[in-house]
């Protein structure tokens, strides 16, 4: 134990240290954050409490509506920690700076071992954490649960987070000695199949859209059966449902205590199975992750040729920074294989739009589609400005220390950024349109609709693009490496808020134009060019703050970036 503690001090004593630095704005930025941290916190115990309240209100289907909203949270929830855990535990394990020091330390192997797990553990769960308190308190306030609940459900959730958090690590120590780290795109691959299986499987257990159509069932036991938690099933979410569900009235009873007893000798038993999996397979993984991959200095690439066709009409320099990027996200399997997930995600976004039951909405169809249609714009948008904080807003701080190589040349600060510009807004706008126009022709909107979409989707999108990379390099975090942590500081905040804002007000400004047409629409009435010319002004106002949104956060980062001083 004491030999655990000790090698958790560092990270320990350096959480502690981030804490206490005071730098000019930091205690702005901290309240800031804590202020956003307690809004989501509130508005997720709100929407929970809302719905909970309204199943409650349900007579026979409501406790049973709110017995499967908790399964399906659990299942998700594992599903996302499985995934979580596989990427973490690869760079907890194999990749952190610190392991050649940790390595070689006189501790004992099951304490290396302990101390890795929990910061792997802590990280790839922390977020469910964060989301999943409010959820529970939820169940309780609604059911007015006693203080055992509140003692009872953290361990259930302590336990349930501990099988995913070994199930990732003992892939990640398989997937490490099967393939040589030369290859590590393969094990890449292999872990984005499995992201994607998962993610597949995940969404077809839930089958969410049978319990949306109850026509679809033979008849109404067959309906009240789809909501029935299995109790022989061998799977921990329904372990965590079974052990959970009794102490929202009371004592958790036999069934309780029988599924909880199932999480914690599970959750036990795979610890103890990693951790000999780890002392078995660790060292020699460990060396195959320090090898060297084969030189490919004097090698052209198929990409090396499409590169160079593509960059012919940039200037030399703009060509070389361009060719740098797209280089660059290939050679980060982190990056790129995180298009599998991002095709897996596409999918299911799709398929939704194909489930949604149009005709039992209660309203005429041609309304609900093209009224779906123009909320799809801002979920697209809010979808897209996810994927811009991951991709984009780290570009310029991924330059890392050696940021002063690109300031001392005789690239200018602008080549650079625009030169970032041009990689990313190419597939980023092929995927917005794609999201809208597939969306559009499933739910068979109007041709109005459709073009109104695709175009504003198209404009806006350089105008998230810009925020990102603008909002990027005005707060670049050049000491870190990791994509997703420099997305999660102050800046990738500010952009994210702005970025909402942003899609908010352009889709605000075309809803009272696209309502007057439909209205015009249902009742027969011809839209004359005086009608037209006076809405002309709400299309002008979005077309002007995508401009603005797309060159002003740009420009104000190439001054940003012209500022900082050369070591």
């Amino acid at each position: 134990m004491n030999q655990y503690l000790q090698l958790l001090s560092p990270s320990y004593y350096s959480f502690r240290n981030r804490t206490r630095r005071v730098e000019p704005g930091a205690k702005l930025r901290t309240a800031a954050l804590g202020l956003l941290g307690i809004s989501v916190w509130a508005f997720t115990f709100y929407a929970f409490v809302k719905v909970l309240r309204y199943f409650q209100g349900i007579e026979f289907i409501g406790p049973l509506l709110a017995t499967k909203l908790l399964s399906m949270i659990f299942l998700v929830f594992f599903g996302i920690l499985i995934i979580s855990n596989i990427i973490t535990a690869l760079s907890t394990y194999y990749l952190a700076d610190e392991l050649e020091l940790l390595n070689h330390v006189p501790a004992d192997p099951p304490a290396l071992f302990f101390s890795r797990f929990t910061e792997s553990l802590l990280e790839s769960s922390w977020m469910v954490l964060f989301f999943g308190f409010p959820i529970f308190l939820a169940y309780g306030v609604v059911n007015a649960s006693p203080l055992i609940y509140y003692l009872w459900f953290p361990l259930v959730l302590f336990f349930f987070l501990l099988i995913p958090g070994t199930i990732g690590a003992s892939l990640t120590l398989f997937l490490v000695n099967l393939f040589p780290a030369r290859r590590t795109r393969e094990i890449m691959l292999f872990l984005a199949l499995l992201i994607f299986i998962a993610l597949y499987l995940m969404f077809r257990l839930l089958r969410p859209e049978r319990l949306a159509d109850p026509e679809a069932f033979q008849n109404l036991v067959s309906y009240f059966a789809a909501f029935r938690i299995p109790t022989e099933s061998y799977h921990p979410y329904l372990w965590a449902t079974n052990a959970v569900l009794p102490a929202l009235n009371g004592w958790p009873g036999g069934n309780g205590f029988l599924s909880m007893g199932l999480l914690i000798f599970t959750g036990l038993a795979f610890l103890v199975l990693t951790m000999w999996l780890h002392q078995g397979l660790y060292r020699r993984g460990f060396s195959r992750s320090q090898e060297a991959k084969r030189s490919g200095y004097f090698r052209r690439t198929p990409l090396d040729y499409i590169l160079s066709v593509v960059t012919l009409p940039f200037s030399p320099p703009t060509r070389a920074i361009f060719a740098k990027e797209v280089k660059f996200f290939f050679r980060d399997t982190t990056q790129w294989s995180q298009l599998f997930l991002l095709a897996a995600l596409v999918t299911v976004y799709l398929y939704n739009f194909k489930a949604i039951p149009l005709s039992r909405a209660g309203m005429p169809t041609f309304y609900v589609q093209n009224l779906l249609a123009f909320l799809n714009l801002a979920l697209a948008g809010f979808v897209l400005a996810a994927l811009s904080a991951r991709f984009v807003f780290p570009m310029v701080s991924m330059e890392g220390r050696a940021f002063w190589i690109i300031r001392s040349s005789p690239l200018s600060a602008k080549q650079v950024i625009w030169a970032k510009f041009g990689v990313m807004i190419f597939p980023l706008l092929i995927l917005s349109e794609v999201l809208i126009i597939v969306s559009n022709h499933l739910l068979q909107v109007s041709l109005f609709m459709n073009y109104l979409s695709a175009i504003t989707m198209f404009f806006m999108t350089f105008g998230i693009v810009g925020l990102a990379l603008g909002v990027g390099s005005i707060y670049p975090r050049f000491h870190l490496e990791n994509p997703a942590k420099i997305a999660a500081g102050y800046g990738g905040v500010v952009y994210m808020l702005i970025s909402m804002a942003f899609i908010g007000v352009v889709v605000a400004l075309e809803a009272r134009p696209v309502y007057f047409y439909f209205m015009a629409y249902f009742r027969g009435i011809p839209i004359t060019v005086e009608q037209w010319l006076g809405f002309s002004g709400f299309f002008i106002g979005a077309a002007a703050l995508n401009v603005i949104a797309f060159i002003l956060p740009i420009q104000l980062g190439i001054k940003s970036l012209e500022k900082i001083p050369l070591p």
